[in-house]
């Protein structure tokens, strides 16, 4: 069975994969952003039975992912689940739809909605790019100046993505919040990460402390990914007066922590693209391109 990596670079993440896999038996095929070109009319790639995505980068994720699904070659992540988990407007509306409890969000279109949306919000409030897992341009908004301020900023900026106002709701998490990873739909172990920034996993410092998956944990994270027909993810969660609420879903990235505290994570990863990997195509080849939603 043959396995394609796309990588944005080897971490420790992908060389443990890499290594399951070929453990496993598999021929694994790195795929480095850096060499990959794709011909739209069909021809390469179709000898791999599956292509993991691991990019740093959401653009280039969403593309090469639309891209192979042109081609009929399966993927982990599918590129519908990517594209809704790296719009946090998308995400929010399907959580929402599924009737998973989140953060209250509004979204505005411009910085006069905006400022109407944060008082309907009441202060403070966290406003997001629209796009992307990263922790950059992430504000804090605790009053109308800074409201002000910060939106007069967005409106400036060049691309279209800043004149999207995503508007969530501030919850004062107890000094930590959770993290399950989950495997096809089932969580595999959580985590805390423990900060006193209202970011958390903006502090490099954090502390990663195993957390018990426990049945109302682990039966949250499973909604989650159900809501998007399974695959390989990051849920985070956050501790709130009404109870726990997701606050995010994304793909695995790094899982080091976890396995530095004892929980094998590259194993399981590994057995679940091969079992994707070993289902029928629908159009008669090696593998499904029904992964997630």
């Amino acid at each position: 069975m043959r396995i394609g990596i796309l990588h944005t670079r080897l971490r420790i993440e992908e060389r443990r994969l890499i290594e399951a896999l070929t453990a496993r038996g598999a021929e694994v095929v790195p795929l480095p952003e850096s060499a990959v070109a794709f011909d739209l009319h069909g021809r390469g790639y179709q000898s791999l039975d599956l292509v993991v995505e691991r990019c740093q980068d959401y653009t280039l994720a969403q593309t090469a992912l639309r891209i192979l699904e042109h081609l009929g070659v399966p993927t982990i992540n599918r590129p519908a689940t990517v594209d809704l988990c790296g719009n946090k407007a998308l995400l929010a509306m399907k959580l929402g739809e599924a009737g998973v409890p989140t953060p209250r969000v509004e979204v505005a279109l411009s910085t006069e909605a905006a400022l109407a949306a944060i008082e309907r919000l009441g202060y403070p409030i966290v406003t997001k790019p629209l796009v992307g897992g990263d922790t950059q341009l992430l504000a804090l908004i605790e009053d109308r100046e800074t409201a002000e301020a910060i939106l007069e900023h967005k409106a400036m900026l060049g691309t279209d993505r800043h004149h999207v106002y995503f508007l969530q709701e501030y919850i004062a998490k107890p000094g930590r919040d959770i993290r399950v990873l989950v495997i096809g739909e089932e969580p595999l172990a959580a985590e805390y990460r423990q900060s006193n920034e209202w970011v958390t996993s903006r502090d490099r410092r954090a502390p990663h402390v195993p957390c018990p998956l426990t049945p109302e944990i682990a039966d949250l994270a499973r909604r989650a990914a159900r809501t998007f027909g399974g695959g390989v993810f990051e849920v985070d969660l956050l501790e709130s007066p009404r109870g726990l609420l997701v606050n995010e879903v994304g793909a695995i990235n790094a899982f080091r922590p976890f396995e530095t505290a004892g929980v094998e994570v590259a194993g399981p990863i590994a057995d679940y693209i091969l079992t994707v990997a070993a289902q029928p195509r629908a159009n008669g080849g090696r593998a499904t391109a029904h992964v997630g939603v």
